[in-house]
């Protein structure tokens, strides 16, 4: 990077402003994509904080009721369904891009096993 301001002659207050702008939009950025991703691991700790007890079932035998590829087809809309059927329950809004990714990594096509 600063070869390409010394190439482009951007010297004093202009390249300190400009190093600012870089970093802060890099922060920024990644702050966001963390920030706006679901996961696995929190997932898993809501299938046995909420559902385990009430499934009556591990969070192993819970993903390994499908595919990875049966896992998609359900996604994240069709999975208060799916776990309606298998539960009894639904869960709420919030917490089912987490506990749809859980139950992706950990299909019984995946040779992933969970700890729960």
């Amino acid at each position: 990077m600063l070869y390409f301001l010394r190439k482009f002659k951007i010297k004093g207050k202009m390249m300190n402003k400009l190093l600012k702008l870089v970093l802060t939009s890099a922060v920024v950025l990644s702050i966001g994509t963390t920030v706006a991703s679901a996961n696995v691991t929190k997932g898993q700790k809501l299938y046995a904080k909420k559902l385990k007890s009430v499934c009556g079932m591990t969070g192993a035998k819970m993903s390994a009721k499908h595919s990875q590829d049966e896992w998609e087809e359900i996604g994240v809309d069709g999975l208060n369904a799916e776990i309606k059927k298998q539960c009894g329950t639904t869960t709420k809004e919030k917490y089912l891009p987490h506990l749809y990714d859980f139950f992706y990594e950990y299909a019984n096509d995946s040779g992933n096993v969970p700890s729960c």
